[in-house]
């Protein structure tokens, strides 16, 4: 990858960071809102102990990382790592910033969007802020479960918590902001739903398949086709994935298959191995 792409991937996760700490000082923190993750986690530790949350999120992420690291391999990256440990220097760096919203609804759906497009941007510098996005993958090689259903298991645990440590009102908020901070993120990463269909018009067949199969570790139909003009025999590949997983191939064919024609459809309503349990 070229200097130029890299500075954009660390300057993208720098940014997301710093908004995701904003917003976690000024929105979740007065307002007493353990929306998820670390970051949840963390207020729930301040609220009853008084712990300062940026160390408590280090001493969570660091040897999270290293267990991901180990466990998962070529998933987590160095970026994973300056997104890991960025956030929180950036929550303790505003942490004494002179507003505070703790009206709760408000801080719900300001913070939701704010957390929401703060992650965004980290997830499209190819970054990951690290804590129970980890776990979630570990869950997700060891169970089958698609990691959006472990992450989703992981936030309902921090919210059943925040609705003892807190009240149901709070708790309830903080569903609030889960819900609306997931919504901002597939906007900002790629205007649209969490899964996608992703068709694949190439000459390329054997380079593109084994990125999906390599890269991102999903299944794929291939049906051969000719090209309407060229007359040419191409490959036309169908595959379902995760946004995250989405933004990623998108990288990787404009950068390693450029010729190859690429569609992103929403998809709903998905049954099967990897993306939901069976109703």
């Amino acid at each position: 990858m070229s200097f130029s792409k890299e500075l954009r991937s660390y300057s993208l996760i720098a940014l997301g960071a710093l908004l995701v700490s904003v917003s976690y000082n000024v929105f979740l923190l007065p307002a007493r809102l353990a929306a998820g993750g670390v970051v949840g986690i963390s207020t729930l530790l301040y609220d009853l102990y008084q712990w300062t949350p940026a160390i408590v999120q280090w001493c969570i992420n660091i040897p999270v990382f290293i267990l991901g690291y180990f466990l998962l391999g070529r998933d987590f990256s160095i970026k994973t790592l300056v997104g890991t440990i960025l956030l929180p220097f950036f929550i303790w760096v505003t942490s004494n910033l002179s507003y505070g919203v703790q009206d709760p609804m408000l801080a719900a759906i300001y913070g939701g969007i704010m957390t929401g497009v703060g992650l965004g941007l980290v997830f499209r510098g190819n970054g990951s802020t690290g804590g129970t996005t980890i776990i979630g993958q570990l869950i997700k090689k060891y169970t089958g479960l698609s990691s959006g259903y472990a992450q989703m298991i992981i936030d309902a645990m921090i919210v059943v918590a925040a609705m003892f440590i807190f009240d149901l009102e709070l708790a309830l908020y903080a569903m609030i902001t889960i819900y609306i901070c997931s919504k901002v993120i597939d906007f900002v990463q790629l205007h649209s739903s969490s899964s996608k269909l992703v068709l694949i018009i190439t000459e390329q067949e054997e380079q593109v398949t084994n990125l999906i199969k390599n890269e991102i570790d999903r299944g794929f139909t291939k049906v051969w086709s000719e090209g309407g003009y060229s007359r040419n025999k191409k490959a036309l590949l169908f595959s379902v994935v995760e946004q995250s997983e989405a933004v990623y191939l998108k990288e990787l064919i404009q950068s390693q298959a450029t010729e190859s024609f690429v569609i992103f459809l929403n998809a709903s309503d998905i049954i099967g191995k990897g993306f939901s349990l069976p109703r």
